[in-house]
């Protein structure tokens, strides 16, 4: 069954990794301090980057919100985070957490399911979205405000990864 959610838009905020805001929990999320480079396993069986891409996917529209981690607005590391959740995949909350998470990965062996990592905001990894196939990743940006799908090899974006990641 298919919840419609209904969101309001808050406006464009400052950039993911620099925002400093605290985001509101949510149930099953979150990785014990003790294990920092653990995964947690999905109860629900196997691992599915596609069932991950297609939820990230679902989220497309949702506005950009400061420190946000649910429906009602996410920012970049806040959508990762809950999108992998859904999935049994406990991460970190702050993007240069998430980027020691998993498995490392060529970047020209990208999978649909891997975390693109970008240098956006300061060296190192400060944005963050799922790939999807086709040269394309599904983010929550500042700009524009919304959950939205670009392209890898597009303009600004071309010129800032810093890493894959893969959660198997």
């Amino acid at each position: 069954m298919r919840l419609l959610l209904l969101v309001i838009s808050l406006g464009a905020a400052a950039g993911c990794a620099t925002s400093g805001a605290v985001p509101r929990p949510f149930p099953g999320a979150g990785v014990p301090p003790s294990a920092p480079h653990a995964i947690e396993p999905s109860s629900r069986g196997a691992f599915d980057p596609d069932a991950v891409v297609r939820t990230a996917l679902g989220f497309r529209g949702v506005p950009y919100r400061d420190g946000g981690s649910d429906p009602s607005g996410f920012d970049c590391s806040g959508f990762v985070q809950y999108v992998f959740a859904q999935h049994g995949v406990g991460l970190p909350r702050e993007v240069r957490e998430q980027f020691r998470f998993g498995e490392g990965v060529d970047p020209r062996r990208i999978q649909p399911g891997d975390l693109v990592f970008f240098a956006t905001a300061s060296h190192g990894a400060s944005h963050v979205g799922v790939a999807i196939g086709a040269d394309e990743f599904v983010h929550a940006p500042s700009s524009r405000g919304r959950v939205r799908v670009e392209r890898l090899s597009g303009g600004y974006w071309a010129t800032r990864p810093v890493g894959v990641r893969r959660m198997r």
